[in-house]
Order: structure tokens, then C-alpha cells, then sequence
């Protein structure tokens, strides 16, 4: 009985949230419900014919139902997916929600590695492509912390990873918010398997180093300046 009342009080709840989220899609892509409706149908047509020309159309109407609710649910949740990334565009942090829900062959982290009193900050990512530094702010700003940032993966990495950095804008040579993604996983892959791993414990090492360094105590001598790598400057 216990489970079957969890059961009935989760139902409602999920609805909400896929009414929720058509809601606030909604308001940014407008035309959501008739794309939706039309990969639904079209996919059932499609396998309803099908099962007319080999005799079969009970049998392939099923499938076919199936088999569009599952296409109306992959092509609502890929569109809410951009909708959400839409309305984050510009705001702080913005680049590490998409990094939380990037897909697989990316190991990333939603903390900057590095960052200014400004909110403009770097993110990175590792993967088959080598390393990608993100930038999001002020794009004269970013484009000066990548740079730093790129010639410290050089020094860490060597020549054999390629580092790939990003601006996430909509000016020219920028990627927009929403297409962060698929720029990601359309990069070409260099690096083996291997070669990700072992890129990747260097650069941890690397964060653990900076974390452990002893910090001078009492009051910092004047004209001196903060070390570099992930703290704000």
C-alpha cells in the first residue's frame, strides 16, 4: 500500500514538472507544440504505412505509437534544453549549467578555473578533443584570462593535447549559449582515451598543488600581487 501511495503522489508531481517545463518553453519557442505534434505524427504515419504495405499495421501502429512518443519526448527535451539555455544567456554561471548537462566524452567542472572581480570567468573541459577553455563576460576581459590560461595548459599538457578556447557570446568568433554543446562535441578528436586520463590527473595534481601552497601569513607587502591560476584578480 506504501508503495503504491509513493507512487500516486509522484505521478502528479512529475506531470507539474513537464507542465512546468512546456510552460516555460513556451515563451521562448513558441511553435514548440506544433513540432512536437508533427514529429508525432509524421513518425507514426510513417510506420503505420509501413505496416499497411507488409500486412502488419496493428502490429507496426503499436511500434509506431511507441516509437513517436519516445521521438516527441527526445525533440521537446532537446528544445526545452536550448529554451532554458536561451533565457541563461549573459548571466554568471551560465556556461556551467550547460557544462553540468554536457553529454558524454567531456569530464568538466562547473567551478572556474579562473575568474575576475568582474564575474568574467574561464571553465574547462577535458575530452577526445583536448582541453577547451570557456570564457563567458566581458569578451576583451575573457579573451586576456584565455590566453593565460591557455599558455599554463601548454606548460602543464605539453604540445601533444590541443587546448581549444572559447568565447561564449553572439559576436563574431563567439559561440552562442545554446550551441555551446554542439561545438563541444563537433570538435575534432586528437587524444586518445589514454592520453584524456592522464591529461586529466595532471591538471588535478595541478589544482591540489595550488590548493596546498602555504599562504604567507599577516598583511601582504605592498606592491606585491596575487599568484595567478583560479583566484580573482
Amino acid at each position: 500500500m506504501s508503495v503504491m501511495a509513493r507512487e500516486t503522489s509522484e505521478n502528479p508531481g512529475r506531470l507539474k514538472q513537464i507542465r512546468l517545463a512546456y510552460t516555460m518553453t513556451k515563451k521562448v519557442d513558441t511553435k514548440i507544440g506544433l513540432i512536437i505534434a508533427g514529429v508525432g505524427l509524421l513518425t507514426f504515419g510513417v510506420f503505420l504505412a509501413i505496416g499497411f504495405a507488409i500486412e502488419h499495421p496493428v502490429y507496426l501502429g503499436i511500434l509506431g505509437f511507441i516509437v513517436a512518443f519516445l521521438a516527441m519526448a527526445i525533440v521537446f527535451g532537446r528544445r526545452a534544453e536550448r529554451a532554458a539555455f536561451g533565457q541563461m544567456e549573459g548571466q554568471p554561471g551560465a556556461v556551467a549549467a550547460v557544462l553540468n548537462n554536457i553529454r558524454r566524452g567531456w569530464s568538466a567542472s562547473s567551478t572556474p578555473v579562473a575568474v575576475t572581480r568582474s564575474q568574467d570567468a574561464v571553465y574547462r573541459a577535458v575530452g577526445r578533443a583536448g582541453i577547451a577553455l570557456i570564457g563567458e563576460g566581458n569578451p576583451n576581459r575573457v579573451r586576456h584570462l584565455l590566453a593565460s590560461e591557455k599558455k599554463k595548459m601548454a606548460r602543464v599538457v605539453g604540445d601533444g593535447v590541443p587546448v581549444h578556447d572559447i568565447v561564449v557570446g553572439d559576436g563574431k568568433d563567439e559561440v552562442p549559449l545554446k550551441k555551446l554543446q554542439i561545438h563541444l562535441m563537433r570538435l575534432p578528436r586528437a587524444i586518445t582515451p589514454a592520453q584524456v586520463t592522464e591529461t586529466n590527473d595532471r591538471l588535478r595534481a595541478l589544482g591540489d598543488l595550488l590548493s596546498k601552497a602555504p599562504i604567507p601569513k599577516g598583511p601582504m607587502p605592498k606592491g606585491a600581487r596575487m599568484p595567478k591560476g583560479g583566484q580573482a584578480r
